[in-house]
């Protein structure tokens, strides 16, 4: 099989289990948002050391022990994704999985604005319109939820800004979450130790299928990040965007379809200029990767 069709098979997979995590954070009830993110934490550091145990892979360790700059860097995107997986367990059990949807479908542009603000990168006029149609499309659900969407803009930003400190960090996806729930596995024990002081903790006292399940929280986190870097070194990064938009898209349907949350006609008008705003951007980043492969295949004159 060709490269880059296995790497767009990973590539689905990953987005795919993504998107479908919807469906298994709420068969980790009685337990609570915080008690189902330390159990993440903690399994999440044992299924990616047996990975790293199988493929005989720790010569990274003493390379990013000798850097400090990426070591915090890593502890800052630990502390981030800490907050993206709380927010998102909390929403999907309480309700809210279509506008935990929304935030991410807004990251992209989310993630072109920390470009501009942070990397002095300069966005071509539709990427302006897009960015401004996303905008737009916050003001209308604001007015239709009553509130800010706050679920949707700290997922959009937690992640984006983790995608920008990784971007900087630039470390393996195994090595970089090693170092990340390493960093939180104190934090995560000394919460789950604290739940079975007080006598709360469910993890083995609703029997064993769900302790099971809270332990299969941390393969299900690390096998799609696994197969989204198999798909990441195979795949044009052109290619990758249009395939991140699998996750959202099931996130929706399931909270839909699946939860059955109620979608009013003012909602549907903020989720239609999203899609419209997405459609414009991805439209203008093709349109470009493809004048640009056009440049490098014209024969230089002298």
């Amino acid at each position: 099989m060709p490269e880059t069709r296995r790497g767009v098979l990973y590539g689905i997979a990953a987005y795919s289990m993504w998107g479908l995590f919807p469906l298994y954070w709420p068969l980790l009830k009685p337990s609570g948002a915080l008690e189902i993110l330390a159990h993440r934490m903690v399994w999440s550091l044992v299924a990616v050391v047996v990975i790293l145990a199988v493929r005989r892979h720790w010569s990274w360790i003493g390379e990013l022990l000798r850097s400090p700059r990426k070591l915090g860097l890593l502890t800052l995107a630990a502390a981030l994704i800490t907050v993206n997986w709380g927010v998102y367990i909390y929403a999907v059990n309480t309700g809210h999985v279509v506008e935990s949807a929304l935030g991410y479908f807004i990251n992209p542009l989310v993630s072109v604005l920390f470009g501009v603000l942070l990397l002095k990168e300069r966005l071509r006029p539709w990427q302006w319109g897009a960015v401004g149609l996303g905008a737009v499309a916050v003001v209308v659900l604001t007015l239709d939820y009553g509130r800010l969407p706050w679920i949707a803009l700290v997922l959009a930003a937690s992640f984006g800004t983790y995608g920008l400190v990784k971007k900087i960090a630039q470390v393996g996806a195994a090595e970089s979450m090693t170092i990340e729930t390493l960093v939180l596995l104190l934090p995560a024990l000394g919460y789950l130790l604290y739940l079975e002081q007080q006598g709360t903790a469910t993890f083995g006292s609703t029997g064993p299928g769900h302790a099971l399940l809270l332990v299969g929280a941390g393969v299900i986190t690390a096998v799609p990040l696994l197969c989204f870097t198999s798909a990441a070194i195979r795949v044009p990064l052109t290619m990758m965007g249009l395939l991140q938009y699998i996750a959202p898209v099931l996130q929706f349907l399931v909270g839909v379809f699946v939860a059955h949350e109620v979608m009013p006609p003012s909602r549907w008008i903020g989720f239609a200029i999203v899609w419209i705003a997405l459609s414009l951007f991805t439209w203008d980043s093709l349109r470009a990767a493809h004048q640009a492969r056009r440049t490098a295949l014209e024969p230089v004159t002298v």
